[in-house]
């Protein structure tokens, strides 16, 4: 795109996020002992709205591995006094979107919608409705069940996904994070598997809301309430923590597979998302592997040698310690080589840290790009549920760029040797010779 072109789109979004982090992130907990963060922004008639649950895939039960997932699908499939079909007829009546889904550490349903009351109330009543009276209709979870059955015997023929699954297994043995849903584990699900997994986990004790848009501080507080009185009760013996994971040993794992290409995961368990050191493990990662074509690994495996079309790095900070992971994919032939490049980079990289011309480049691009995150009322809103899910402190985004500014390659290298232990590392090798 012309320069030209691309400087307004960058001031637009500059001014907008400077507009935004202007109303500073309000904090507070619900009578019902759900933490709540909300950033007052009047510039659009739009309301963002994202409550999380400690119920992500984490928490399944080791017998029902899935439920965390299937159970948060079938939230928005009929709730309240409407069915499948009048939920998503009232969402297209009204121009709001609301949509759930399940990850590693959390579940969450998210709402857009005007901010004029009369289309507000009528988005919220389907959130509460969803979050507080789901149908979990045995039709409709027979319908998802087969589908997902379906859509993960078809995932298991494909090597990525075995890699992925291996490694996962290999990196958090015994630990939920390794825990892995299978086809037998969602045949044997049944209904009351998902509302007693809801009613366990879907508490708000259990809860966390951001509020990002067109509301009052006033406006904001009841919304909060509205969202969490009606939750089903909290149950003080299902966990709300996770174990620390096991230190790894070094070690590799052969997944057979006839694809032509081998997929190569490296990695440990490294960062939880409240380690101090996380943003100094970002910001080296831009030069290691994460900045494309002007990482460390992208220039000795792929450039230079020709090894592989991507190759990549990256910290995947979680409630305990989350993975880090380089992976690459090359010729079943080559995956020997391609290896031994890849300990070497990350061997140097340990020992000496980024240089003091790639660090500035790594901070040019993460702090410099970084009003693009939050250019809009929806990424705001993503951001601001991790803040609230996670317990960030409310300046996290407002001080996230002068963070990544003072940070120091000593620094960088040091949290590096201490998050990143080649005697730890892990290696998965799908389809290679």
């Amino acid at each position: 795109m012309n320069q030209w072109l691309t400087w307004p789109i960058v001031l637009a979004a500059a001014l907008l996020s400077a507009q935004v982090l202007a109303a500073p992130v309000q904090s507070w907990t619900t009578p019902q002992g759900t933490r709540v963060y909300f950033i007052e922004t009047h510039a659009l008639p739009i309301v963002d709205v994202q409550i999380s649950f400690l119920a992500g895939a984490a928490f399944d039960p080791p017998a029902l591995t899935g439920v965390a997932s299937m159970t948060a699908s079938l939230l928005d499939q009929g709730a309240g006094e409407r069915n499948e079909k009048e939920v998503a007829e009232t969402l297209a009546d009204i121009g709001a979107q609301m949509s759930s889904g399940a990850g590693m550490d959390s579940a969450s349903v998210s709402l857009r919608t005007l901010s004029d009351p009369e289309r507000r109330a009528t988005a919220v009543a389907l959130m509460v409705d969803a979050l507080t009276r789901p149908h979990f209709d045995g039709a409709v979870f027979k319908r998802d069940q087969a589908r997902s059955v379906a859509g993960l015997k078809e995932a298991l023929t494909k090597p990525q996904v075995l890699s992925q699954r291996a490694y996962m297994a290999a990196i958090y043995p015994d630990h939920p994070y390794g825990r892995l849903t299978t086809p037998e584990s969602l045949a044997q699900m049944n209904r009351s598997d998902v509302e007693r997994f809801w009613r366990q986990h879907y508490s708000a004790a259990r809860a966390s809301v951001a509020l990002v848009g067109d509301l009052t501080r006033a406006e904001a507080e009841a919304l909060a309430i509205r969202l969490t009185e009606a939750l089903p009760a909290d149950q003080a013996d299902v966990p709300r923590t996770l174990p620390k994971p096991a230190p790894t040993v070094a070690k590799t794992v052969r997944v057979d597979h006839p694809a032509s290409q081998a997929h190569l995961l490296v990695g440990m368990p490294s960062v939880a998302r409240d380690d101090a050191e996380q943003i100094a493990l970002q910001v080296g990662n831009y030069t290691l592997g994460g900045g494309g074509f002007v990482s460390l690994l992208t220039k000795s495996v792929r450039e230079d040698r020709g090894y592989a079309y991507s190759v990549y790095s990256y910290f995947d900070p979680k409630l305990v310690e989350g993975p880090f992971t380089i992976g690459l994919e090359t010729k079943r032939s080559q995956a020997d080589d391609a290896l031994k490049v890849v300990n070497t980079v990350l061997g140097d990289f340990l020992q000496r840290g980024p240089t003091a011309a790639q660090l500035k480049a790594a901070q040019d691009n993460i702090a410099g790009g970084f009003a693009l995150r939050i250019d809009s009322n929806s990424k705001l809103a993503a951001n601001l549920g991790v803040m609230a899910f996670y317990g960030l402190p409310t300046d996290w985004l407002e001080k996230y760029p002068e963070r990544v500014r003072a940070l120091t390659p000593e620094a960088i290298r040091e949290a590096f040797q201490k998050h990143v232990k080649p005697e730890q590392l892990v290696t998965v090798r799908t389809a290679a010779d």
